[in-house]
């Protein structure tokens, strides 16, 4: 569920269905289900863990104003908490008004492979409204194996340059295993540059992260905001230890209890109905490139150019990198995230279909956060590595995928092929998962604040209400709206209720709506 560059201010879910993405998170989504029988339980920290719950956190500057940085140390694997360790990267920004402190807050921006780190000293420490950063230290931890925090690596620049370009929506056995070539070059890469790490990312083993800093920041309890994939991440929390919930906001919810393959499909369903609202809009305004007909016969056109992309692939001011389908439809995708970027969408449609792909590519490196260099962040890596930790995967081989199809091409006509073999990369992941999809309670929590968003195309509404109806002390909030979560995107309605949470513990009706 991300488009970094394009939508700084807006939480991610990258999931299986997400072009080259894997696992689902939903999704990106998404999620390492249930700890493991080996692993030491969760609900206070054992002798074991003891050294790690009475480091001394060492703050310093760390070049970025208002803020500053430390490291934490934790298990590599909690199973085996004595045969080695990880290095966390931890920010923070203080209080404005210390006299009125209520604690730390947390915030997650979802993915997974997200940077929380990055978020919170792009955005979140200066957009959150000014009450709530007057009375939190605003905190971020970048997860395990993400960003700054022994990041997973699995490709090149150029090797990734070329992954990007494979065709996702294979018409013949020859194209099928391009692309199933492409996925365990993939994964081979990140064996090879990741090995030790890649076991021992999982959701689960961040959570317990997320409890020794608690301890470190000196909390009592947990206060946190996870948006997207971050919604499982605070789940999972409440999950392993609902004593320790203090006021937890999870924006953008994803659904723990489904499988891989249900995962894939609501959320490609879920960017259809985005793509629908947006198609809708455009086809009212005289600079829409998709003609001013029906949503439905723009909806047809779209599918139409993404099929002559295929077959010939349009400059893009990057002889190495043309316009193909695999980049188009990953540009279409990148602008879904956030109505804002309805405008420039439509602007590099039309360049597009005019024979100049630069708009759109442009979109498409925000979405895979590729620099002008040529090199890209560790969002991808950190994304599949998570992903295909936390469920089973989807399909097991390509006949698999080719037996799904027309239920995806149900879920979405324009995006249905493409998001379904996407969700193949799993098949060839060489960590077992270790968790399963079930449903959350965690009963004896205190009130969660569960948000969705009616037409969220990464994590679609339906799995708010889900989340919020497992969780024993779930309450929904709703947000009638269009684009990615909910909280700091402009609705009144919803600041002023998660504010009256997370400042007065003033849980909104269960139920309500804002619009």
């Amino acid at each position: 569920m991300n488009t970094r560059r394009l939508l700084r201010t807006t939480a991610t879910a990258l999931t299986t269905a997400t072009l080259l993405l894997s696992g689902c998170d939903a999704s990106g989504s998404t999620p390492s289900r249930t700890p493991s029988a080996s692993s030491p339980a969760p609900a206070s920290a054992p002798a074991a863990l003891g050294r790690y719950y009475q480091q001394k956190l060492s703050w310093r500057d760390c070049g970025v104003e208002g803020f500053q940085c430390t490291t934490m140390k934790a298990p590599l694997d909690y199973a085996k908490p004595d045969a080695g360790e990880i290095k966390l990267a931890v920010t923070r920004r203080k209080a404005t008004d210390p006299g009125k402190r209520l604690g730390s807050l947390l915030v997650n921006p979802g993915g997974p492979g997200g940077s929380a780190v990055g978020y919170l000293q792009g955005y979140a420490a200066i957009g959150y409204p000014a009450p709530v950063r007057a009375r939190y230290d605003m905190v971020a931890v970048d997860p395990r194996g993400v960003a700054r925090s022994e990041p997973v690596t699995c490709l090149d620049g150029k090797e990734m340059d070329a992954y990007t370009q494979v065709d996702q929506t294979p018409d013949d056995d020859a194209e099928n295993e391009r692309l199933s070539a492409a996925f365990r070059s993939f994964a081979a890469g990140c064996e090879k540059r990741s090995g030790t790490v890649l076991p021992h990312v999982s959701t689960v083993e961040t959570a317990r992260d997320m409890d020794i800093l608690r301890a470190l920041l000196g909390d009592r309890k947990l206060n946190y905001v996870g948006a997207s994939y971050g919604t499982f991440l605070g789940a999972t929390y409440a999950e392993l230890f609902p004593a320790r919930v203090g006021r937890l906001v999870l924006d953008g919810a994803i659904d723990p209890s489904l499988p891989a393959l249900a995962m894939n499909r609501d959320q490609t369903a879920g960017f259809e109905t985005a793509f629908q609202s947006f198609a809708a809009d455009c086809v009212k305004r005289p600079d829409c490139p998709l003609g001013t007909g029906t949503a439905a016969e723009a909806s047809t056109r779209m599918k139409s150019f993404f099929t002559t992309l295929d077959a010939d692939p349009v400059p893009s001011g990057e002889t190495a990198r043309p316009l193909g389908e695999s980049l188009g439809t990953t540009g279409v995708i990148a602008a879904m995230y956030d109505e804002g970027a309805w405008p420039e969408l439509r602007a590099s449609l039309t360049r597009a279909m005019e024979g100049d792909g630069a708009g759109l590519l442009a979109l498409a490196d925000s979405y895979y956060e590729r620099e002008s260099s040529g090199s890209y962040s560790n969002l991808m890596y950190a994304n599949a590595a998570v992903n295909c930790l936390d469920l089973p995967p989807a399909f097991t081989g390509p006949d698999s995928v080719t037996e799904a199809l027309p239920e995806f091409e149900k879920a979405s006509p324009v995006f249905g092929r493409g998001f379904a073999w996407a969700a193949l990369n799993c098949a060839y992941w060489p960590a077992s998962a270790t968790g399963s999809p079930h449903r959350i309670t965690a009963p004896g929590a205190a009130p969660i604040l569960v948000i969705g968003t009616v037409r969220d195309p990464a994590t679609p509404y339906k799995w708010a209400r889900s989340l919020a109806a497992q969780l024993s002390s779930g309450s929904l909030l709703t947000y009638d709206g269009d684009g990615h979560t909910a909280y700091g995107r402009g609705s009144d309605c919803i600041d002023t209720a998660v504010n009256a949470y997370l400042l007065e513990g003033t849980v909104p009706a269960n139920g309500k709506t804002c619009r």
